[in-house]
């Protein structure tokens, strides 16, 4: 990226100088027009008082939670994210993990590589994936090629969203709650900001069951991380992040 950045641009990079990093900013103030924010640097209103010039913040992850967008809006900073660069990998990713959790797959790897099978038997058969009732948290670009992907499963998709999806075959559901109750599997593909988080909490996982699955593709503040280490087991089966 620097290669490619470096050949209109004078680039500074943070990470090659030993001075704290407002001191840096400010020294480079009235310079500083863009800023490419690989590392999930959080940008707050006193990261962007150093940087009275800047004009625009690229995000080169989806979500955009570390940045401050109303002190952005409100200084004219233009904010970009990866858009769908990434898309078909985290649908990939989630499939994959539904499927590694359904069939205990790192617990059989770890089981045969221990060699107790030899003494202790075959190990416990996971669960199909056909057939599962998936809901989605977020049918957007992300959760719409989960979607995709766990049709040719016989997987029965439903989902929320911040609003009823036009010609979308799958059965819409208006609170997290409702979702939970009505599926074996939960996937969390939606954006954290101040309305989704801790979207998932105790009452969701309750509602979801014994026997649930959640699979969390999106931030992990989505999750009320406490609350899941303490029902853990006894009302979700799993959760990954």
């Amino acid at each position: 990226m620097d290669e490619l950045l470096s050949r209109n641009y004078r680039i500074l990079n943070t990470h090659t100088s030993s001075d704290p990093l407002p001191v840096f900013l400010s020294r480079q103030a009235s310079s500083v027009r863009a800023f490419v924010n690989i590392a999930l640097l959080k940008i707050d209103a006193d990261l962007l008082s150093h940087l009275p010039s800047l004009q625009l913040i690229v995000c080169t992850s989806v979500g955009t939670n570390h940045v401050d967008l109303a002190e952005c809006k409100r200084r004219g900073i233009a904010v970009t994210n990866a858009g769908e660069a990434f898309s078909e990998d985290v649908a990939d990713f989630a499939v994959g993990l539904l499927i590694s959790v359904l069939r205990r797959i790192p617990a059989a790897d770890r089981y045969v590589r221990s060699a107790n099978w030899a003494k202790s038997g075959d190990f416990q058969l996971g669960i199909k994936l056909s057939g599962k009732r998936v809901g989605i948290l977020g049918l957007g670009s992300i959760g719409s090629l989960i979607a995709k992907r766990l049709e040719p499963f016989g997987c029965i998709i439903s989902y929320n969203s911040t609003s009823q999806k036009q010609r979308i075959p799958y059965l819409y559901y208006p609170d997290v709650l409702s979702l939970a109750a009505n599926n074996d599997v939960v996937v969390l593909s939606c954006a954290l900001n101040d309305q989704t988080h801790h979207i998932v909490n105790r009452e969701v996982m309750e509602a979801l069951g014994k026997n649930g699955v959640i699979i969390n593709v999106g931030r992990g503040g989505l999750i009320d991380e406490k609350e899941m280490v303490k029902v853990f087991g006894q009302y979700c089966a799993a959760c990954f992040s």
